[in-house]
C-alpha cells in the first residue's frame, strides 16, 4: 500500500506543485526572468539579482533566486546568461536552471522595434527520496529507528531528474511603450521522477507590456520635475493556473514608489479569490545601482503566510536619467538635432 500511496503522489505533485514556474512580483525590474528578448535591452552591461521568499512562517517557506547578466555585443545582437534557483523547505524540492540567452533587434521605422529572443540551457530538479520514513526502517521491537529502507521501489527511482529547456519571445518596443510575448519550455521536456515516467512539463505563457508616462504640468510638491509613470501588465499562464499583475510605479528619479495587484481571472471554484494579493513596491536609485524591494499582502484569507518578501539588486553601467531603466533604451537628442541611444 505504501507503494501504491508514493506513486499516486508523486504522479500528482509533479503537475500541480513542482510543475509550476517561480514568478515575481518586480518583474519590471528583472524583465530577463519573462523573456529572453530583454537581454541586451539596456545597450549596456547590465546585471541584477532578485531574492523572492514566499510564506517564511512555519515550514512552508519557498525561496527563490534569479541572476542575469547581459550586454549588446552589436547594433543589433544582445547576449547573455540566466540563473534560478528555487528551493521548498518542507518538501526539500530544488530546481536550478542555468540557461543562455540572444535576442535580435529588427528595426521597424523610426519609432518602433521588433526583438526576437532565444533561450536555452540545462534544469535539475531534486527530491530527497532518502528522506522518507518507511516501515521497513523501524524496529518494532524497540521502536527505534535502523538504516536505510530496502524497498525496491525507492531504490530504483532517481532522487534527482536533469533536462534540456528551451524558451522564445517576441517584443515590439518604442520609447514609451513595449509589449511582448514568451513562451517557456517549447520542447516539453519530462519532469517525472518515476522510472520511465512522462510528465511533460507544461508551456509558460507570459503576454507583458508598459507603458512609460511624463507628466506635461508645472513642477509641483507632488509631482517634481522629472517624475514619470509606468503603467504594468503581465498575464502568465501554465497548465491550469493563470495571473494578471497590474500596476503603477511612479519614478521620482532617486526613489520610485508603486503597487502590483495579482489577479486570478479564470476562477477554477466558486470560493476562489479574483484579487489575491495586493504588493506594495519602493525602489531606490544609488548611481549605477537599483535597489527594490516589495511585500506582497495576501488577500485570499490563507492563514499565517507571513506574506512574500522580494528584494532586487540591479547594476547599469552608465545610469545617467532617471528614466534609464534595465528593460528600456531611452533615446536623448544630441546637439546635432539627431537622436542617440542613451
Amino acid at each position: 500500500m505504501r507503494i501504491v500511496f508514493f506513486l499516486i503522489c508523486l504522479g500528482w505533485l509533479p503537475q500541480t506543485v513542482w510543475a509550476q514556474d517561480p514568478i515575481f512580483t518586480q518583474f519590471y525590474n528583472a524583465p530577463e526572468s519573462l523573456s529572453p528578448t530583454f537581454t541586451g535591452m539596456a545597450n549596456t552591461w547590465n546585471m541584477g539579482l532578485v531574492h523572492r521568499r514566499q510564506w517564511p512562517n512555519d515550514q512552508r517557506r519557498i525561496d527563490t533566486q534569479f541572476g542575469f547578466v547581459n550586454n549588446l555585443v552589436t547594433d543589433h545582437i544582445g547576449l547573455g546568461l540566466t540563473l534560478l534557483n528555487h528551493n521548498e523547505v518542507f518538501t526539500n524540492y530544488n530546481y536550478i536552471k542555468a540557461n543562455l540567452a540572444a535576442s535580435y533587434i529588427v528595426e521597424l521605422d523610426y519609432d518602433w522595434r521588433m526583438r526576437f529572443g532565444l533561450e536555452g540551457g540545462f534544469g535539475s530538479k531534486s527530491f530527497g527520496f532518502s528522506g522518507l520514513l518507511l516501515e521497513d526502517q523501524i524496529n518494532s521491537a524497540t521502536e527505534q529507528i535502523a538504516g536505510s529502507t530496502v524497498d525496491p521501489w525507492v531504490l530504483r527511482n532517481a532522487n534527482r531528474i536533469q533536462f534540456f529547456d528551451l524558451s522564445a519571445g517576441l517584443l515590439f518596443d518604442t520609447d514609451d511603450i513595449w509589449i511582448g510575448l514568451s513562451v517557456k519550455h517549447l520542447n516539453r521536456p519530462d519532469i517525472s521522477f518515476i522510472e520511465n515516467g512522462n510528465v511533460p512539463l507544461d508551456l509558460f505563457f507570459s503576454l507583458h507590456g508598459g507603458y512609460f508616462y511624463e507628466p506635461r504640468t508645472t513642477p509641483s510638491f507632488f509631482l517634481p520635475e522629472g517624475t514619470t509613470f509606468q503603467f504594468l501588465g503581465n498575464y502568465m499562464r501554465q497548465g491550469q493556473y493563470n495571473r494578471l499583475d497590474l500596476g503603477t510605479v511612479i519614478d521620482y528619479g532617486s526613489f520610485s514608489v508603486g503597487v502590483m495587484s495579482a489577479v486570478n481571472l479564470e476562477r477554477s471554484a466558486q470560493s476562489s479569490h479574483l484579487l489575491t494579493s495586493v504588493n506594495p513596491i519602493v525602489t531606490f536609485n544609488l548611481g549605477d545601482f537599483k535597489l527594490g524591494y516589495s511585500f506582497d499582502i495576501n488577500t485570499s484569507g490563507l492563514p499565517r503566510t507571513g506574506g512574500v518578501h522580494e528584494l532586487t539588486l540591479t547594476w547599469i553601467t552608465g545610469r545617467n536619467c532617471s528614466k534609464c531603466d534595465n528593460y528600456k533604451m531611452r533615446l536623448k537628442r544630441n546637439g546635432e538635432g539627431g537622436y542617440q541611444r542613451m
